[in-house]
């Protein structure tokens, strides 16, 4: 069972590539829907965020503020570590359960985990592949404001908190362009999935 990490900034192609390799057959663990669920009321790391940073951060029917924390700690270095070291031990021991699944479920299943802070939470993990979907700032940038509608000023900012291109660039086994054209990018994740079910992941390309 290959178990591959996928990461890229925002607004990378990341979520494209991941699409199209579940659509090939991977088991694709997204590491952001882990934290969604881990912060649902009722779960230890709700609670613990709560008594970090402030009940102010619960809504009436006791859900996160997601905005109101995401304003709190996204500018703050200090509190996005403390942040970070609520909710990433309990995100790698709940995707691990779930790669222990699926390997039980099918020993010769192709197991992807999406996870767009690979590099500044888990880089040293067993990944058999480290993929990393790549478009230069610029390009990521204006899609964000293109396509999401976002603030350029934002979008910048957004881009700027996250690891840099060379510290995801050197990490990475495969590379995966995405500043072209959405075909292109689709070829490449197509070539991919042929190495991955042929058992290809020995070096970088």
């Amino acid at each position: 069972m290959p178990l591959v990490a996928l990461t890229g900034g925002i607004a990378s192609g990341k979520s494209t590539i991941a699409d199209r390799l579940a659509q090939h057959g991977a088991v694709v663990v997204d590491a952001d829907a882990i934290v969604r669920e881990l912060q649902e009321p009722g779960q230890p790391v709700l609670a613990a965020i709560a008594e970090e940073f402030g009940a102010h951060l619960l809504r009436a029917d006791g859900s996160l503020d997601r905005a109101a924390l995401g304003a709190e700690v996204f500018a703050d270095h200090d509190a996005r570590h403390r942040l970070n070291a609520i909710v990433h031990p309990a995100v790698g021991r709940e995707s691990a359960r779930r790669f222990r699944a699926a390997l039980e479920a099918d020993p010769r299943a192709v197991v992807v985990y999406d996870v767009p802070l690979l590099v500044e939470a888990r880089p040293d993990d067993p990944w058999d592949l480290v993929v990393v979907a790549h478009a230069p700032a610029e390009t990521r940038i204006r899609r964000l404001v293109e396509l999401r509608g976002m603030d350029e000023a934002d979008a910048r900012a957004r881009v700027a908190a996250q690891a840099s291109d060379e510290r995801r660039l050197a990490i990475a086994d495969v590379v995966i362009e995405t500043a072209g054209s959405l075909e292109e990018t689709l070829a490449q994740v197509d070539r991919l999935w042929e190495r991955l079910v042929q058992g290809d992941v020995g070096g970088r390309s």
